[in-house]
C-alpha cells in the first residue's frame, strides 16, 4: 500500500524547494523569458523549478514517473504512480509582476486518480494541500493549517463565478456570456486562484475552457477534499479532460447545463 502521508510530506518539501527558486526570480530584472512552440511564455524560473523538483523525485521516488509542463510526459499506460508538476502556473502573471502564480504538485495513482495535491503561492502568502480522505487545508502567512470547505450556495442566481478570460470558449462563448446575467457575480481571477477560492468557499464555481493535466491535477483533489466537485465541461470527473470546472457540487449540474454541456 502507498503511504500517502509520506507522499504529502514529500510534496510539501517539493513546494518549499520551488518557493525558494520562484521567489528569488520573481520580479528579477534579469529574468530570462522565451517563447515555446505553442507561443506561450516560459521563464528561467519555470525551467529551474521543474529541474529541481525532478531531481528531488529521482532521489526520493525513483520508481515513480513524472509529468511536467516544461520537460515532457512519459508513457502513462505502463501503470504505477506518477507526479504531475506545473512549476509556475500563471507564468504570464509571474513575468509581469502580478502575484497570482503558484507551483502545482499532484500525485496520481495507477487508475489516474489524483491522491495528493499541493498548490503553493508564495507571493500570495498561501499554500493549499490535500490527500485522499484527509480533507483540504490552507496555510496563510506560514501560520497553522486551517481546514477548508466549499460553500453551501445552491442556486445559480446567488452564485459567484470566476474564470480567466473569454479566450478559448469556441461554441460555448455565447452561453458563457449569457451566464453573466444569470449569476450573482463574476470575476476574472483565473488560473489556480479561482479553484482554490472554490475550495475555500469564497467562490462557488470556477471554470477554464482549455487546460492541461498539470494545470488541474493538484486543484482537482483539493477541491474534492473540500467537499466540492471537479470535472471537465462534459461532466467527466478528474483532471484528464482538457478543461476544468470546479464547484461546491450543489451548482455543478445546473452550471454545465447552462453552458450547453
Amino acid at each position: 500500500m502507498r503511504d500517502l502521508a509520506a507522499d504529502l510530506a514529500l510534496a510539501l518539501r517539493m513546494a518549499d524547494v520551488a518557493d525558494a527558486i520562484t521567489q528569488k526570480r520573481y520580479q528579477a530584472i534579469d529574468l530570462v523569458i522565451e517563447t515555446k512552440p505553442d507561443l506561450t511564455p516560459v521563464t528561467d524560473a519555470d525551467k529551474a523549478t521543474e529541474v529541481a523538483l525532478r531531481e528531488l523525485l529521482a532521489t526520493e521516488r525513483p520508481s515513480d514517473l513524472i509529468v511536467g509542463e516544461e520537460f515532457g510526459t512519459p508513457d502513462l499506460t505502463t501503470g504505477g504512480y506518477y507526479w504531475v508538476i506545473d512549476p509556475i502556473d500563471g507564468t504570464k502573471n509571474f513575468l509581469r509582476g502580478i502575484p497570482t502564480w503558484a507551483t502545482l504538485i499532484g500525485l496520481c495513482n495507477p487508475a489516474h486518480e489524483v491522491v495528493v495535491g499541493v498548490v503553493s503561492s508564495p507571493a500570495l502568502y498561501r499554500r493549499w494541500y490535500a490527500s485522499a480522505g484527509q480533507g483540504s487545508y490552507v496555510i496563510e502567512n506560514n501560520g497553522a493549517p486551517r481546514q477548508i470547505r466549499v460553500s453551501a450556495v445552491s442556486d445559480l442566481k446567488d452564485a459567484s463565478l470566476s474564470y480567466s478570460d473569454l479566450i478559448g470558449w469556441g461554441d460555448r462563448k455565447a452561453a458563457m456570456l449569457a451566464l453573466q446575467d444569470q449569476i450573482w457575480r463574476t470575476r476574472g481571477l483565473g488560473d489556480f486562484w479561482s479553484h482554490m477560492l472554490v475550495a475555500e468557499g469564497a467562490v462557488d464555481i470556477a471554470v477554464e475552457p482549455v487546460l492541461a493535466l498539470w494545470d488541474m491535477a493538484a486543484l482537482d483533489i483539493i477541491v474534492r477534499e473540500a467537499g466540492g466537485q471537479f470535472t471537465n465541461l462534459d461532466g467527466k470527473p478528474g483532471a484528464h479532460g482538457g478543461n476544468g470546472v470546479s464547484s461546491n457540487g450543489l451548482l455543478h449540474s445546473a452550471f454545465l447545463k447552462a453552458l450547453g454541456s
